[in-house]
């Protein structure tokens, strides 16, 4: 399989996405597969009761479910505010994407898998949205994890030792937009162990406050403590950081990622990035450019 530039040698550690060229959005002859899955979790955010969650997975053309020696890469994509887990693959062009990308050998077949934050998989108040996100590393690591690979043909070989999902981070992603993109940083938080690559899209962490709350040197600090007690600079990570000159979230992002480049001997050229889109709004056809500047750099040795 092809495979494409390193980040170690980007030029600059920021700078604007490259737009997608139109023929990504036609229809490819080979095209994958989506499924519709349902799994067991708990509300985490509320009264811990047992509940049933839905995530959508997508498989690329050619992926043999019975032949378990072809491993995958896998990537989870989490939405934003009042969007559910059926968003990026109805109502975006992700998915065709996807299959343009793999054909053109601009990336390796991968596993997608779009899940919700939500207990019930609807639009919330902000309030209640951002109670479930902050929880929601939970019920990745417990349950979300497990009811995808343990039926998919991952790195993790289709284990339920936590161990081998460890041993398997590297060939893990983690990307969301808007809220999604606050529950990425908390999965780079809480599940670094578990995941190498980072896709936050349209927004920054809140570990320390909320929209429009700022803690960019708390936060920074934070990452920095927890970087050197957890040994990641040795062990790896990459976070692709992006958002767009016209989006709204713009300079919330802007605050946390300009700190973050002032760190220069943290959070060096191979480990973080921030880009952005030139002409881009708070709004899927962006996040549809984030992925395609950003996946190319995922899962390299």
């Amino acid at each position: 399989m092809k495979k494409i530039q390193n980040p170690k040698i980007l030029k600059n550690q920021t700078g604007y996405t490259k737009s997608i060229p139109n023929e990504y959005f036609i229809n490819s002859n080979h095209r994958g597969k989506v499924t519709k899955i349902k799994y067991s979790s708990k509300d985490y955010a509320t009264n811990s009761k047992n509940i049933i969650k839905e995530a959508y997975v997508y498989t690329p053309y050619g992926y043999d479910e019975n032949n378990k020696n072809i491993k995958y890469n896998i990537i989870y994509l989490m939405h934003g505010w009042t969007m559910t887990a059926e968003y990026y693959i109805f109502k975006c062009n992700i998915i065709t994407l996807l299959d343009n990308m793999i054909q053109k050998k601009i990336i390796e077949p991968l596993i997608l898998v779009s899940a919700t934050f939500d207990a019930e998989n609807k639009p919330q108040d902000f309030g209640l949205s951002v109670k479930e996100l902050k929880v929601f590393h939970k019920d990745f690591r417990e349950n979300l994890l497990y009811a995808v690979e343990t039926k998919y043909n991952t790195y993790a070989n289709r284990s339920k030792n936590i161990q081998d999902y460890i041993n398997s981070r590297e060939h893990r992603a983690f990307g969301g937009f808007s809220l999604g993109s606050v529950t990425t940083w908390h999965q780079f938080i809480f599940n670094h162990d578990l995941i190498k690559y980072y896709l936050p899209m349209s927004g920054s962490c809140w570990y320390f406050g909320g929209f429009a709350d700022y803690y960019p040197v708390e936060t920074c600090d934070y990452f920095e403590k927890m970087i050197k007690e957890n040994s990641l600079d040795k062990k790896g990570y990459f976070i692709y950081a992006t958002t767009g000159l016209y989006d709204g979230i713009k300079h919330q992002m802007d605050v946390q990622m300009k700190e973050m480049l002032k760190r220069k001997k943290i959070f060096t050229i191979d480990k973080v990035v921030y880009f952005y889109k030139f002409d881009g709004y708070h709004d899927l056809k962006a996040v549809e450019e984030y992925l395609y500047n950003a996946l190319p750099f995922f899962f390299i040795d």
